[in-house]
């Protein structure tokens, strides 16, 4: 069982670079240990926004008449709201076997272990061992949740991100441990539904990585939701006392106690390096991860890794972005390597966070001057008649060339709207050029313009 190229996992990165290397002429297979389209179809950014999405229309509901409509008692069961999610999941996995047999290539099931050679042996269910070999063999493993030692999840009080989306039934209380984007994602979601949700952040902010006025906004506005947030704060350990848990929590005013029926660990996630057989092909890794150059050749001919596995922001758009361009390297192909500089992030709570670039506090520090615009939704037409003025759009430019150098937004339907700061900055496109770029009205799209003029003293709508 030769290939041209052998990858192994399913998930964004996998799937992506398997059908990108058929695409250019590759035999080629997928070796999958658990389900096509790996943790993020499966058991994260799908299945999450199909939760999110449920909460939503449950936000609606409890708002009718702000709508002009009628009051309507919503309910629902919760276990109607998992069902969907799993529904979803379980529709685009088979989406992705669909597009294996599409492609011609071959999905191997079982667990892989590299050997030297360019070799794979892959174990299935029933213990039996299989020797497959290809000229390219590309680890894309991905992640799991982090475990931390005075954190040990037992997958019933104390539970990761896989078993926040099939949890039995609703708590009534939950403490999540941690506000990246899963954890500020299941905050909102379990909030809206009527759970007591505690957010406990080690670090002085919340979503710590954004700029600290979308921070300090969300923040804001989840506490308005009835959130309670503790920044500055860390879990110190966890006791079961038979109905949940209770949680000592160090905070800069001295230690405290929380109970709850549930805590949830959102604080990172962890490369799924281990048994791989990295250490018998001597494939170099540090800190955990697997060291790759601009193209993901490891330090070892013929043995390449992309996506959570390796040095680098963990998005699903960031794995599939490496996958492609490993492959095309491969095949041949004039290629650049990634602008990690120019990578989106997207947090999917109620209101939305979406940025790319630099934070002003960043711009600031690599000593730029800088012209800086905001453009708040409530000045949007359409936010106005949409019922959802919460947020804004702050753009950070170079104010010697009009590059742009960050672009930074909170509000709802942002996450949609963040390609146009990407693209913009990919292009190398200038203030001028978007000022002169006429944009739909009324569309929530017009804040990106409104925020550069602002930027430039030339607002027309503030």
């Amino acid at each position: 069982m030769n290939y041209d190229i052998i990858v192994i996992g399913s998930g964004p990165g996998g799937y992506v670079t398997a059908i990108r290397a058929s695409q250019l002429g590759f035999k080629t297979a997928v070796i999958e240990r658990e389900n096509l389209g790996g943790i993020c179809l499966n058991w994260g950014c799908i299945p999450t926004k199909a939760l999110i999405k449920s909460a939503h229309v449950f936000d609606y509901i409890k708002h009718a008449e702000e709508y002009g409509l009628n009051k309507v008692e919503g309910s629902y069961e919760f276990s109607n709201i998992i069902k969907r999610s799993r529904g979803v999941a379980d529709k685009m996995n088979k989406g992705i076997g669909f597009l294996m047999k599409k492609n011609k290539i071959d999905v191997i099931l079982g667990n892989a272990k590299v050997k030297a050679g360019k070799k794979v042996d892959v174990t299935d269910s029933e213990g039996k061992v299989s020797e497959y070999s290809a000229s390219h063999i590309i680890i894309a493993t991905g992640a799991r949740s982090r475990v931390l030692p005075n954190l040990p999840q037992d997958g019933k009080k104390i539970i990761g991100y896989r078993e926040a989306l099939t949890l039995p039934k609703q708590p009534k209380s939950m403490i999540v441990v941690g506000s990246g984007a899963i954890g500020i994602e299941f905050a909102y979601v379990y909030a809206s539904l009527g759970t007591k949700v505690t957010v406990v952040e080690y670090l002085p902010t919340i979503v710590p990585v954004e700029d600290e006025e979308v921070s300090k906004h969300l923040e804001k506005s989840l506490k308005k939701q009835g959130i309670d947030i503790m920044t500055n704060a860390s879990v110190e350990k966890v006791e079961d006392h038979g109905e949940g848990v209770r949680a000592s929590i160090k905070t800069s005013q001295g230690e405290i106690t929380l109970e709850a029926e549930i805590v949830l660990s959102a604080v990172g996630i962890t490369a799924n390096i281990e048994n791989l057989g990295l250490e018998n092909v001597g494939i170099a890794t540090d800190k955990g991860r697997i060291l790759v150059d601009d193209f993901y050749k490891t330090n070892v001919p013929g043995y390449y890794a992309i996506g959570d596995v390796i040095p680098g922001p963990a998005l699903a758009h960031v794995a599939s972005a490496e996958g492609i361009l490993c492959v095309e390297k491969i095949k041949g192909l004039k290629v650049e390597p990634i602008d990690y500089g120019n990578i989106p992030g997207c947090t999917y709570c109620s209101p939305e966070i979406a940025s790319v670039g630099m934070t002003e506090k960043k711009a600031k520090e690599a000593g730029y001057e800088l012209k800086v615009g905001k453009f708040p939704f409530v000045a949007s037409g359409k936010a106005t008649a949409n019922g959802d003025t919460d947020g804004f759009i702050k753009v950070i430019y170079d104010a010697k060339y009009g590059e742009l150098l960050g672009c930074h937004m909170v509000g709802n339907g942002v996450t949609d709207m963040i390609a146009e700061a990407v693209a913009i900055r990919r292009l190398e496109a200038t203030a001028h050029e978007v000022l002169t770029t006429i944009h739909p009205h009324p569309t929530i799209s017009e804040a990106f313009k409104g925020a550069t003029e602002a930027a430039y003293g030339e607002a027309i709508d503030l």
